[in-house]
């Protein structure tokens, strides 16, 4: 099996590909490139994210082709996707960070900022958070509800279709920290740090 992590300039991701190659071990190939035919023939892609909304999509953007493979992939071909941070801000149809944006459009919805209730709370949301999963989510296999998750962000996607939701974290609102849309799968929060049951997340995403 081939699961490729899209490398295309978003920030650090060394995070990322240490995770899925320790959960992989021998069993799986892990590649990182932004190399269209192997994003293409992948079994699975991953695509993280860090930094700003806008610079993310810029950064797809700019690489030749990529924006198209992707949708090929995930949309026509209905492989699995697993998009981390701003990785799943980017399904949206817009998001309102640096100025208006648009995403990829593949759910339904738009990201912006958390309302942090006139200074009450601290933005970044940084650091540990209880999850609550609301739905049967494929990669929450295994995964005890009120689990911890790590958190790095200031902004959050709202999904139109609230059927899409498969958890929530509690920060100054009820904010969506994971989706599932067929085969498209989104967290927030960052499996890669978080401890041993983030690494169950990557490890049930690897098995789907």
């Amino acid at each position: 099996m081939n699961v490729t992590i899209v490398d295309y300039n978003s920030g650090n991701i060394s995070s990322v590909i240490n995770s899925f190659k320790e959960v992989a071990k021998d069993k799986v190939n892990i590649k990182v490139t932004s190399d269209l035919k192997r994003i293409k023939s992948s079994d699975k892609v991953v695509l993280p994210g860090q930094g700003s909304f806008k610079s993310c999509v810029d950064a797809l953007i700019n690489i030749n082709g990529l924006v198209d493979t992707l949708n090929e992939f995930a949309i026509n071909n209905k492989k699995p996707l697993l998009g981390i941070c701003v990785g799943l801000q980017m399904f949206a149809d817009i998001g309102y960070e640096e100025i208006e944006t648009k995403g990829l459009g593949w759910i339904s919805g738009k990201v912006s900022k958390i309302d942090n209730q006139k200074g009450k709370f601290k933005l970044p949301h940084i650091g540990w958070n209880e999850i609550n999963i609301t739905k049967d989510s494929k990669i929450f296999k295994d995964i005890e509800n009120k689990s911890h998750m790590y958190f790095v962000h200031s902004y959050e996607f709202v999904p139109e279709d609230k059927n899409v939701i498969s958890a929530t974290t509690d920060y100054s609102s009820n904010i969506v920290c994971s989706v599932e849309k067929e085969n498209i799968f989104g967290t927030q929060f960052h499996p890669e740090k978080s401890d041993k049951i983030g690494l169950k997340i990557i490890d049930n995403f690897i098995n789907l």
